[in-house]
């Protein structure tokens, strides 16, 4: 053999090794990342206590969203919110819309007196992680409102024993 076919040899081998090592994508949408640089996006991941179905997830998910005040909290979503798309018992995928309460000067001077509205979007995979992204839809900066959602939503979980990963991607 010569050593072209040796090196022939040798590089398939490491094509078919690196093709076994590129990590597949989870069995959730593959939700997307927040945009490099984006300072109006967080992404994390939560996980559900050892054991826990997808049901049970989804439940859990629901109950907490479920329970996040129409009125906002920490002067962030005063104008309530609404369940956008909910197909989290069949792909797993539910986005939710947060609204401003339109009130500030930001809303005045920037978005017409009109409401920011900002996208929560979840996908649940079939072991019951949640992949997690809250994006403001317009602005550059959402002055830290997207991580105070996520944190409150995330706290609720954290108390029914849920792990909650670090923020990444904001």
């Amino acid at each position: 053999a010569t050593r072209r076919d040796a090196f022939s040899k040798v590089s398939a081998g490491f094509g078919v090794a690196a093709a076994l090592l590129v990590q597949q994508p989870s069995d959730a949408n593959a939700l997307e990342l927040c945009p490099p640089k984006a300072n109006n996006c967080v992404r994390t991941t939560w996980s559900p206590p050892s054991g826990s179905s997808k049901d049970e997830a989804v439940a859990a998910l629901r109950d907490a969203i479920g329970a996040y005040p129409q009125a906002g909290q920490s002067d962030v979503d005063g104008g309530g919110w609404s369940i956008a798309e909910d197909d989290l018992d069949g792909s797993g995928a539910a986005r939710v819309e947060y609204k401003s309460s339109g009130k500030g000067n930001f809303a005045k001077f920037f978005n017409g007196g009109k409401p920011f509205v900002d996208d929560l979007k979840l996908e649940v995979e079939s072991s019951g992680v949640v992949q997690v992204k809250s994006q403001s839809r317009v602005g550059d900066s959402d002055f830290g409102v997207n991580k105070k959602r996520v944190d409150y939503l995330a706290a609720a979980l954290k108390g029914k024993g849920w792990s909650v990963l670090r923020y990444f991607f904001k």
